[in-house]
Order: C-alpha cells, then structure tokens, then sequence
C-alpha cells in the first residue's frame, strides 16, 4: 500500500473515532469530509507517471528522439504527470523541442544519460538549440542524471580553435524559453557544443545543485546564460567551462547568484552589453557568495562602445577570489573581434554597483581594472572590504581613471581606487 494510500486510511479512522466529535452540538458532516477525502485521492491518483522506455526508448545508446516526443505528449497533455528518464540507461537525442503549454503542472526526472547526437547535419534545421523546453509553466527538471552535450565535434570546427575556419553557429545544450515557475535542480550538464544552460525570457526560475563542467579549452561553453529573465535565483552550483560560468544579458532583473563556485572559466559577468550599437538594460543583479578559483576573471561588468541602456542596482558581496586573473573590472571598451573596435562616445551607463567582502589573491599585478567612457563614467560605484594580494603576499594595483569612474570607498580597501 502507497504512503499516500495509508495516510488517507489513517485519516479516515481518525475523523471517525475521534470522541470530540460526538461531543460537539449536533452531528459531525462526515460527507464533507469523505468528499474532500476523495478530491485528495482523486488528485494523487490522476498523477500520471510517463516512462520514456515505454515509448520505444531503450536506453542502449541508439536513438531515442521518437520516443521522447511520444512520451512529452503523453505527459504534457495529462493533468499532472511525471516523465520518467531512467537510470542507467544512455538515451541518444538529436535536437528536440518539449513545447507547451501543458494541461497541468509537470515534472522530467532525468536519473540517467541523455547524449547529444553527434551528427551535425541533424541540427540543419536550427544549429543553435540542441534540448529546448517552450513555453512551458509550472516545470521542475530534475533526477541527478546527466546531460551531455558530446561538444568536442563543435569545439574542434570552431574558428576560435582553428582561425583558418569560418564562424559558424553551435547549439545551446539546454535552453528554457518563455517558461514561468521553473525549478532546475540536481542535474550534471556537460561538455555543451557552446553554452551549457540557457534561461531566455522566463520569469520565477530556481536552478539550484547544478554541476556544469566542460574543458577550459572549449570555446564559448558558457555555464549558466541568463537573458530577458526576471526574478531568477541561482544556487549551490558547480561550474567549471571554457567560458564565463554565469553570465547575465539584456532584458534580465531581480537576478541573485549564491553558493557559487567558478572555475575554471571566464569568471562571473553581467554582458556583454550594447553590441552592434545596440540599447541594452539589466538591473537588480547580485552575487552573494561565490568562489572563484584560477579564473580569467573574476566578477565582471562587460559593455561595448556604441551601445546605450544602464548596468544598474549590482552587488557582487562575499566573493572568495584564489589566483584569479582580473579580479575586479568594469570595462566600457570590450571588444571580442579580430578587427580593433571604432572608438565611440556612446556607452551602456554603469552605475550604482557595491563591491563588498571581496578577498583573495590575484595571478596578476592588476586586481582592480576600471575602463569607463569618457562621456557616460562610471557612477556610484562602491568598494568596502576589498582585500586582494598578488599571490598572497605582494600588494596588487587598482587601475581608476577618477575622471571617468566616480567611486566611493569605505572602511579598509586594497588596493584603493583612491590613493
């Protein structure tokens, strides 16, 4: 007999043996409570568990993309229902959509391997999505299995691995799109053809014990991309990749990073912003309690000249930095292209950013790198607490141009903007 079953047993017994019930005046409408008995047992019945093995699966490597979609139909057109990914076992996929919206909350238990086909003529149709769940709400993915996202295929025709190649597209591991309560949780993703997770236009997000890793090598393998999403907590994660392990775009808000460890990988960053002279806006963006370990960067605001729209309301606190490249830096000036960027007066403004409880140790003489623009400085920005060594033991420099970065400092700061 299910818990679920004997709990339901019990209290029945209970409601009907209870001596207070006699006692009170008039008699005890038990039909009420049979009625929302049965709703109860109603709705734990109408749970509906879907198993991707009983769809055609079988979990030996070969393709199993059929039988995906087979059971998402099911499960997604139930009212309330489980889609099972069992243990394991080893699903081979080509890219597929898991479209909503669903009739009912639903749950995808992934306990075994799900691996990326490694034929690039499959993703012909769109070379930028490999898993996507659209417009789905109500979504918990889970189960401590593992996404693998076969990239090294990717990687190797990669013009930033081999500059004689074009510059081609590569797919998104796992990408969120328009979804609306969203728990992302206890899952190993790795080795993605380019960036690993990717939330776009979701509101209500939980992605909490994540463990993302993919070579350092591996070209543009970002962790966790967060874009046009509000109200997203981040937390308890591992990440490890060939580039920034969280990164935070145009369009998103309400952002919170805690219980993060980055390494190896481009660090922590907000951006890039404003490519292609283009308007961009995040705000409310804060990281609390991260460690960063041999990072290229640390906690990293990026723009490029020419953009226009605000980086504002940002808190990086409690942050742990070992040997880390560029620990603190705000740059108005990136430029991520083979030819050197035009210089322009126009700029995505920065401003109203604390940086508090930052200690550690930096692999280079600069750990605190403020390039601002000329026309729209970097304001309001806040340093409190900050300690930060060459290797632990040599004094590290701060790089601020005061005509162009307004920053405060307060209590012990070292190295100092301002001295």
């Amino acid at each position: 007999m299910s818990l679920q079953r004997r709990f339901i047993l019990f209290l029945v017994v209970f409601l009907l043996s209870f001596p207070c019930y006699y006692s009170l005046p008039g008699k005890p409408n038990f039909n009420i409570v049979s009625k929302r008995i049965d709703k109860v047992g109603r709705s734990l019945a109408s749970v509906k568990t879907v198993n991707v093995n009983h769809y055609g699966a079988k979990g030996d490597g070969s393709d199993a993309t059929k039988a995906f979609k087979k059971a998402w139909k099911t499960a997604c057109s139930s009212r309330g229902s489980i889609l099972v990914v069992p243990k394991n076992k080893n699903y081979l996929l080509k890219p597929i959509t898991f479209e909503g919206p669903c009739k009912f909350s639903i749950t995808v238990q992934i306990h075994g391997t799900v691996r990326a086909s490694g034929d690039r003529s499959a993703y012909r149709n769109d070379m930028t999505r490999w898993l996507v769940f659209e417009n789905v709400h109500n979504l918990a993915v889970e189960g401590g299995g593992t996404i693998n996202g076969n990239g090294k295929i990717w990687w190797e025709n990669s013009c930033k691995v081999n500059d004689s190649l074009p510059s081609k597209d590569a797919p998104t591991a796992l990408t969120f799109y328009n979804c609306k309560n969203l728990v992302v949780k206890n899952l190993k993703i790795k080795n993605a053809q380019k960036m690993h997770v990717s939330f776009e236009k979701c509101v209500g997000v939980q992605a909490l014990d994540l463990k993302i890793t993919a070579p350092e090598d591996s070209p543009n393998t970002d962790g966790i991309h967060v874009t046009s999403t509000q109200n997203i907590r981040i937390s308890s994660s591992v990440i490890g990749t060939g580039d920034d392990c969280i990164s935070i775009v145009n369009g998103s808000r309400k952002v919170l990073a805690t219980g993060i460890t980055c390494g190896p990988g481009h660090g922590i960053s907000i951006g890039s912003l404003g490519s292609g002279n283009s308007e961009a806006h995040v705000s409310d963006i804060t990281v609390n309690v991260a460690t960063l370990l041999g990072t290229t960067n640390g906690v990293r605001i990026k723009t490029w000249q020419g953009g226009s729209g605000s980086a504002s309301n940002i808190k990086f606190q409690n942050i742990k930095m070992h040997n880390v490249d560029n620990p603190i830096i705000i740059d108005q000036k990136y430029c991520d292209q083979d030819e050197p960027c035009k210089s322009q007066s126009r700029a995505v403004q920065v401003k109203n950013v604390l940086y508090q409880n930052i200690k550690g140790t930096s692999s280079s003489n600069e750990a605190i790198k403020l390039v601002c623009s000329d026309k729209f400085p970097c304001r309001e920005i806040v340093f409190q607490g900050i300690d930060i060594q060459v290797g632990g033991k040599a004094a590290a420099k701060a790089v601020c141009n005061s005509n162009n970065a307004k920053v405060t400092e307060k209590g012990d700061v070292s190295p100092s903007c301002t001295t």
